[in-house]
């Protein structure tokens, strides 16, 4: 639900894309290649994109857990953004969706660096933690199901190393979570979510208007 920032006036943010985004011919032919799916609205905005590639590189990351594929935008900008011995992890459950993102990897020359984990992601979480992956992951990337966020996100603080960041995708959900009257499920489990990790003193934080809203959260 984020293909652009809707909480920018139009003229605003084609300002902030002409003048800030600096877009690559693959991420935009995935772009446009999802936008025609029946879920594309499930695709992130540019502008996010690229700025999560700015914030790998920015903290010198090298090893990315993702919880929710898709099409692999995500990926894609945080792997281009990573040094060549850098690692993605990426769990999903929809070999349809992966498919289109693994053909976009291979042709943008970044499968190497991305490690597609297709099950259930609670369980994916759980045994790279028995497996001994605790601490070791530099960020973390939440966009799947919402009524698990909160499971994903205290695997995925478990898996961070201390100083790691972990960042969470559709906190306002199309402005639902500031709309008290607004009470499906998904919903209330961002609203909780937000409350959450706002209280949490494992962290430290900032939910910004990026996209569908993003929170960035830095394990202390």
């Amino acid at each position: 639900m984020s293909i652009r920032n809707f909480y920018l006036d139009e003229n605003i943010y084609e300002y902030i894309l002409n003048n800030s985004l600096r877009d690559l011919p693959i991420l935009k032919k995935l772009r446009d290649e999802t936008r025609k799916m029946p879920d594309g609205r499930m695709q992130i905005s540019s502008d996010q994109g690229q700025f999560m590639g700015f914030l790998v590189k920015l903290t010198n990351t090298k090893k990315i857990i993702e919880v929710g594929t898709f099409t692999g935008y995500s990926s894609l900008v945080m792997a281009l953004a990573l040094p060549e011995n850098g690692q993605i992890l990426s769990c999903d459950i929809s070999e349809e969706y992966t498919a289109v993102a693994r053909r976009f990897w291979h042709e943008a020359g970044v499968s190497n660096k991305i490690q597609l984990l297709l099950g259930l992601a609670e369980e994916t979480l759980e045994e790279l933690i028995k497996n001994g992956e605790a601490g070791t992951f530099d960020m973390a990337f939440i966009d799947a199901d919402k009524v698990n966020y909160k499971i994903y996100y205290e695997n995925c603080l478990d898996l961070l190393r201390p100083g790691g960041l972990i960042l969470i995708d559709n906190v306002l959900w199309s402005g639902k979570t500031a709309n008290p009257d607004e009470t499906d499920d998904d919903t209330v489990a961002i609203r909780e979510l937000n409350l959450f990790v706002h209280n949490d003193k494992r962290v430290d934080l900032s939910l910004l208007p990026v996209g569908d809203g993003l929170t960035l959260a830095l394990k202390y």
